[in-house]
């Protein structure tokens, strides 16, 4: 068995010993060095090639992120961040998540040693899934992130005008690549589109600072969730990392449910949830987008709100980081049309100015697929 080579990078001797030690005692994969700076990173990933970096944020000299940055314009590679859980740690990930980076692991609370270990699993999963990873050559300015955030937009459509009402409601599902490919979505949507709602894999402590920074590029509004409130246009509703986000109706108007539970698929925010409740109780006015994600989180939901009426989409194979989720709703034949990012805000401002009697038939000149089942 070829074994997934990772190159381990972080200043802290103790944390390179024991992310190595995790790694190694995994059977498919091995730990071919670990580097304490971004010069000696660069040139053990000149030398020895590897499948996966762990990397860093902190480090002296060139930082994680510029270290980053050159990697990923000069020799794409996977990288999962090893974050700390704080404001701070936060921001950072995103901004490595804009830059190329695959994923990441949180660092727990509790002490060093025993946190690391805790997270073992975790880790080993994201690096396997890292290692099957598309990445792509990035430019100097990632196109809409950090460029973004420096001041320009991505354009949005032109105004709805029409059907913008809380009975319209679009509902998103993602995981590894997902920020990103949910940024390209909500970027491009005008400020009277309708209610949009997230289920993204991520943990407690970074749901916040991506809402907040999502809503610094968008023409709608960005927020966590919060139970009770009530769903309304304009406005996109993220579950908050460890918890659970729904859709109810109360009396004639529809509220977000966020609470917690068991994880369903393995995964608490679950796509599952979300997509359940979107087919019982918005039925043929949701709109169900899947994005890049690793496993099938959401996929039967998905089924369920298409024959509840919704029209759905997924995001295409070669834009996606990991063609897991959307394979599968595929795969279910829970899909009309297979998008990129930017085609599927255009499809959705299209599916909103389309009659109620026009609701169930296909778009004009739609990409649309036969339900099947796909090989890996």
């Amino acid at each position: 068995m070829n074994k997934t080579r990772v190159l381990v990078v972080d200043d802290s001797a103790l944390v390179r010993s024991l992310l190595a030690e995790i790694i190694d005692r995994e059977p498919d994969m091995q730990c071919i060095g670990a580097a304490h700076d971004a010069a000696a990173a660069r040139e053990m990933v000149r030398n020895l090639d590897p499948d996966v970096i762990t990397l860093d944020v902190e480090m002296p000299g060139m930082d994680g992120l510029d270290f980053l940055s050159r990697l990923m314009r000069l020799r794409p590679t996977p990288v999962v961040m090893v974050s700390t859980l704080t404001e701070r740690g936060a921001e950072a990930t995103l901004r490595a998540l804009e830059l190329g980076a695959v994923d990441f692991v949180s660092k727990p609370k509790l002490g060093v040693a025993d946190g690391l270990r805790l997270l073992a699993a975790d880790l080993a999963d994201k690096l396997r899934i890292a290692a099957r990873a598309s990445v792509r050559r990035m430019t100097a300015k990632p196109a809409g992130g950090l460029a973004s955030l420096a001041g320009g937009r991505a354009r949005p459509c032109m105004q709805l005008r029409v059907r913008s009402s809380p009975e319209a409601v679009v509902f998103i599902g993602a995981s590894t690549g997902g920020t990103e490919a949910t940024r390209e979505v909500l970027t491009r949507l005008p400020h009277d589109a309708p209610a949009v709602l997230i289920a993204q894999h991520m943990p407690p402590g970074f749901t916040r600072s991506y809402a907040a920074r999502l809503d610094g590029l968008c023409s709608i509004r960005v927020g966590e969730a919060r139970d009770g409130e009530p769903i309304q246009p304009g406005r996109a509703y993220i579950a908050p990392g460890g918890l659970h986000l729904s859709v109810e109706r109360s009396g004639v108007n529809l509220v977000a449910r966020v609470r917690d539970g068991e994880p369903v698929n393995r995964h608490k925010p679950s796509v599952e949830v979300l997509f359940r409740s979107a087919a019982r109780v918005v039925g043929q006015d949701a709109l169900g987008i899947m994005l890049t994600g690793m496993g099938a989180d959401g996929a039967a939901a998905m089924k369920a709100m298409r024959d509840a009426g919704a029209y759905n989409l997924a995001q295409e194979e070669v834009s996606c980081v990991v063609f897991g989720m959307p394979r599968q709703a595929i795969a279910a034949g829970a899909v009309h049309e297979v998008l990129a990012p930017p085609q599927i805000a255009t499809r959705l401002i299209e599916w909103l100015r389309r009659s109620e009697q026009a609701a169930c038939h296909p778009l004009q000149n739609p990409i649309l697929i036969e339900a099947a089942p796909l090989s890996r």
